[in-house]
């Protein structure tokens, strides 16, 4: 019936065509970078380079690849976002599953509620959390990378409200039939939450994957830097002492292309990644977004 209406229909192109355009837009740039890695030393060097190589070659790839520093952040990098992700996702869950309950089950449910609320607008600051840190530490120590940021309070806000929209006839069964909440959480609840998990959880992956300001600040030894922190010094900082690739080499190549190699190869993850939970992440986001 919508589709015979002409102004819909008008409406439908429309959108269409931007968001065609929207997409093209953020494709381009990665087969430029795509291309400059794979090209010659004149013309990366000389920014000749569009969106096709230039004297193909793959050398920026096997000068990357034979890097161990590289080979290391992206090790570091993997073992915390799987890591990270698993540990936030599991401590978000328990939380908004508890915070989900009736006052009449937890009495202290809004004082906790306002706890969260409160520090997610007022932030302690850069100081107070370097040096907790490090009275904890952690500082140089992998899991500074992981447990300061264990729990994000907007996901968890997102996660109770899914888990609120979820109907309580569900709960009075399983109490009926002698289930604890442990038993009512793992076999009720997660099962049918898996658009939210699957959504959330990608946003905590990303956040784990992209991060570099936390290793630059708290990992004092580049060889423990995670991938996206070496990335920051090289792209950014243009310090290529952390490369680990020799100085005779880097004359042999242009700093482009090994920069535009290693940033294409840490996007790969993500790309791969999305696809998979792609198909749950509008549907998490609107449901966890209403509240009954």
């Amino acid at each position: 019936m919508y589709y015979k209406n002409s102004s819909y229909r008008i409406f439908y192109y429309c959108n269409l065509a931007v968001l065609i355009a929207v997409s093209i837009l953020c494709i381009l740039p990665m087969i430029h970078i795509f291309s400059v890695s794979l090209s010659g030393k004149s013309a990366a060097d000389s920014n000749l380079v569009s969106f096709l190589p230039i004297d193909f070659t793959l050398e920026s790839y096997e000068k990357t690849f034979d890097n161990d520093n590289f080979l290391s952040a992206i090790w570091i990098s993997v073992l915390r976002s799987v890591i990270g992700t698993a540990m936030s996702m599991l401590v978000t869950m328990l939380a908004a599953f508890s915070l989900s309950r009736n006052p009449a089950e937890f009495k202290a449910r809004a004082y906790y509620v306002w706890y969260f609320l409160i520090i997610m607008i007022f932030d302690a600051g850069l100081v107070p959390h370097y040096i907790l840190n490090q009275k904890l530490g952690l500082v140089n120590s992998f899991w500074v990378l992981i447990l300061p940021n264990l729990v994000n309070v907007w996901n968890m806000i997102l996660m109770l409200n899914f888990f609120r929209a979820i109907p309580k006839d569900l709960d009075e069964a399983a109490i009926v039939d002698g289930a604890s909440h442990f038993k009512i959480f793992f076999s009720i609840y997660l099962p049918v939450s898996m658009p939210a998990i699957a959504t959330i959880s990608l946003f905590t992956l990303v956040g784990h994957w992209n991060s570099w300001f936390d290793g630059m600040l708290y990992l004092r030894d580049a060889a423990h830097w995670p991938l996206a922190t070496l990335l920051q010094t090289i792209v950014v900082v243009q310090d290529f002492s952390k490369t680990g690739i020799n100085p005779e080499q880097l004359e042999m190549l242009s700093n482009r292309s090994v920069k535009a190699a290693q940033i294409f190869i840490a996007m790969l993850p993500i790309l791969a990644v999305y696809p998979l939970l792609q198909r749950y992440f509008v549907k998490g986001i609107v449901l966890g977004a209403v509240k009954e």
